[in-house]
């Protein structure tokens, strides 16, 4: 759980930056993902959540990471999981790159860790939080006066 503080603090980052591409990127994912989250209660959130974060985990880590460790260097493996994962979440160039350090971070914990199970939990802990926090935000920015 320890290894989602890096991840929540990119996320507290993000959610405070005066950058105008992260800026737009946090109105976009609101106005996109918040009209389709804010019925849904916490245990939905999380079921979403360890969802999420094992099958990006498994994809990501332990298929594309470890495919490409076979035939490549582990710095190499990593950088090349990390960029498909970025592209993935592809929804802004800001997004991409944000997306793609945190698969750094997460394949890098794969990397010291040796096991799958950490990144999972630490991948779905991180998208657990974002969501919640997502759906309060949007309750706030549409609650009527």
């Amino acid at each position: 759980m320890a290894a989602s503080l890096p991840l929540l603090l990119g996320l507290w980052w993000s959610l405070r930056t005066e950058l105008p591409s992260v800026r737009q990127l946090v109105q976009q994912v609101q106005d996109h993902l918040g009209p389709v989250l804010v019925s849904q209660s916490p245990a939905v959130l999380a079921v979403l959540s360890i969802l999420a974060g094992t099958a990006e985990e498994v994809l990501f880590r332990g298929v594309v990471q470890v495919g490409l460790g076979r035939v490549l260097p582990d710095g190499l493996a990593l950088t090349g999981a990390s960029v498909l994962f970025g592209l993935a979440h592809f929804l802004t160039p800001a997004y991409a790159l944000l997306a793609a350090v945190a698969g750094l971070y997460l394949g890098t914990v794969f990397l010291l860790q040796g096991n799958l199970l950490v990144p999972i939990v630490t991948h779905s802990l991180y998208d657990f939080v974002a969501l919640t926090y997502l759906v309060r935000r949007y309750r706030a920015a549409v609650k009527p006066e």
